[in-house]
């Protein structure tokens, strides 16, 4: 088994049992799961290997984060504590920690029905009104690192980038679809950059305590019903609204890059319920997703630039989204604030 844990030291440590299966879960691009089966019970084994948030003692305040959380009922499944009262085994030089296991699996949009992706929209402005009760202040800590900083994007920058990314399309041998592909939504991408570039959105809006990561691999259905909201290593402060229309643009995305919009207005609706979310905030997140949307290229840097190749599957239907999302702009937004 590849990088496999260190399960003899870990379940000493957890009194959780002889190890009868340990088997990695396939899912997750940042971090390493298991699961685990022992003469004890069933559990999800973390290894917290991302080095952007590896750090022990911020998993810990994750870790308390999500026991407030379910003590007020939001379904996620804080980790167990060990001998030493700790929710973090550090073994190795390398951070553990031992979940229970949460039978369910995982629900795109495409799976839900308009009351169910109600439902969804009411979760997640549930996750952020509770999170504003049981976190500091805002005033009072620095907001967590995050892949979605508060300053949009400079379409400088991004012109920059783009030529950096067709100069590696040409390199590659042999070309395949993928580089086609690349190509073509490059030099789309340029165009809509040149005629959109007056539009950069200032910094973002009102911030809260965020999920960080709210997609469907991130949520656990059992039957119809979520039943936990997993990984919040990106918990932190975050413009608030942007999460939940981050959220929708990954949960109803169809394969041709279009957003099934009468869905993402029954979650819109029950979000801004549920989180107290204003139409003109919404408005403003809409805005500076798309924004966001129309600068990013971290699949393309990922294959290009690092070899890694897990998140090409999503770039066909990420990469449409932005050119439809440009031409339906008035459409998306209506659907989040009516």
């Amino acid at each position: 088994m590849p990088h496999a844990p260190p399960l003899s030291a870990l379940l000493r440590l957890y009194a959780a049992g002889t190890a009868l299966t340990c088997e990695p879960v396939d899912q997750g691009l940042l971090n390493r799961g298991y699961r685990l089966c022992t003469t004890r019970g069933r559990y999800f084994l973390k290894h917290h290997f991302d080095p952007d948030t590896a750090d022990p003692a911020a998993i810990e305040r994750r870790h308390r984060a999500t026991q407030r959380l379910a003590d007020l009922g939001v379904p996620v499944a804080p980790p167990l504590a060990h001998r030493e009262g700790r929710t973090v085994a550090v073994v190795g030089g390398h951070a553990y920690a031992l979940h229970p296991w949460i039978d369910g699996g995982h629900r795109h949009g495409g799976q839900l029905t308009r009351a169910e992706s109600a439902r969804l929209g009411a979760l997640l402005g549930a996750v952020h009104a509770c999170l504003e009760r049981v976190m500091p202040p805002k005033g009072r800590t620095r907001p967590a690192t995050s892949p979605h900083p508060v300053e949009s994007a400079d379409p400088a920058d991004t012109f920059a980038l783009i030529d950096d990314l067709l100069a590696h399309v040409r390199r590659h041998r042999p070309a395949d679809a993928f580089d086609e592909l690349a190509r073509h939504r490059l030099l789309e991408r340029r165009a809509l950059l040149e005629q959109h570039a007056d539009r950069r959105p200032p910094r973002g809006g009102p911030v809260g305590w965020v999920h960080g990561d709210f997609h469907p691999f991130n949520l656990l259905y059992k039957d119809d019903a979520p039943a936990a909201i997993v990984d919040w290593d990106r918990l932190g402060v975050q413009p608030r609204a942007e999460e939940a229309v981050r959220a929708a643009a990954i949960f109803f995305v169809r394969p041709s890059g279009r957003l099934h919009l009468p869905k993402v207005r029954a979650y819109a609706r029950a979000y801004r319920r549920a989180a107290g979310a204003t139409p003109s905030e919404l408005t403003a997140a809409v805005h500076r997703v798309w924004w966001e949307r129309l600068n990013d290229f971290w699949m393309l840097r990922w294959h290009y630039e690092r070899g890694d190749t897990r998140a090409d599957c999503q770039f066909p239907a990420a990469s449409a989204l932005a050119v439809w999302w440009t031409r339906e702009y008035d459409a998306v937004c209506d659907a989040f604030v009516r």
